[in-house]
């Protein structure tokens, strides 16, 4: 009877870890925050990003390593592809991601971690920057809600900024996922996210996009819209690779 206990156990643990990491490579397309990384586990995200009425590219770099269960580094490394000219390298940011509170279920999970680092300049002309924010994930059955805010401390001449990102992933098919092993998917992906600089006002930005999720692999993209200010739009398309 003890055996059978055990072994019940075991299967309920095993398949409440495969449904919880099968979640794992949904996420927000504006923001790099809030996916989960297993110890030792590591994530690349290679994304190209279009402003429309300044006809400007940036191609940005992330990479998130797991260092424990609740433990994450992120470092982040835009380059400005276009328009040509000097000082095109953006600055180095190197977040840590501490995860306070986690609650697993059967139908998904829900999390808070803080996060904390810093924003290193890759020109001598342009000083550092703290910041530290938080970000919350709800997942459940096809749903998951991902909210982070981040503020950054400018030193010397550099400016204060901070963003939130607000982000909604639906995925559309399949509409229940296989009792074991993976199944590829299609997530549709709804965001409201701000961005602000001091002496500015903030910008509010809507964004919708797909996610084409495979095992080892993601392609997404979207369109950005600017609510207010300059009211310029974006186009975004990346790729992610899970190691």
């Amino acid at each position: 009877m003890q055996n059978r206990h055990c072994t019940r156990a075991s299967v309920t643990a095993f398949g409440l870890t495969l449904l919880l990491s099968s979640n794992a490579y949904a996420m927000a397309l504006r923001s790099f925050v809030a996916l989960p990384v297993e110890k030792g586990g590591a994530v690349m995200r290679i994304s190209i990003e279009r402003t429309a009425d300044s006809k400007t590219d940036t191609l940005s770099t992330g990479v998130a390593y797991g260092l424990g269960s609740k433990q994450t580094v992120l470092i982040d490394l835009p380059y400005r592809l276009s328009p040509a000219g000097e000082k095109r390298q953006g600055d180095l940011s190197l977040l840590y991601r501490h995860i306070l509170w986690q609650q697993d279920h059967f139908n998904g999970t829900d999390r808070l971690a803080l996060l904390g680092g810093a924003v290193f300049p890759t020109e001598t002309e342009r000083d550092t920057a703290l910041q530290a924010g938080v970000v919350f994930t709800h997942f459940k059955q096809r749903h998951e809600i991902d909210l982070d805010a981040l503020y950054q401390i400018g030193t010397g001449e550099r400016l204060d900024r901070g963003r939130y990102d607000l982000s909604w992933q639906y995925r559309l098919t399949p509409s229940e996922r296989p009792e074991w092993g993976f199944s590829n998917e299609i997530n549709t992906v709804v965001e409201l996210n701000g961005r602000w600089q001091q002496e500015q006002n903030t910008t509010h930005q809507l964004t919708l996009g797909l996610q084409w999720i495979q095992q080892s692999w993601v392609l997404e993209g979207g369109i950005s819209q600017d609510l207010n200010n300059n009211q310029e739009q974006r186009t975004l398309i990346s790729t992610r690779f899970h190691f």
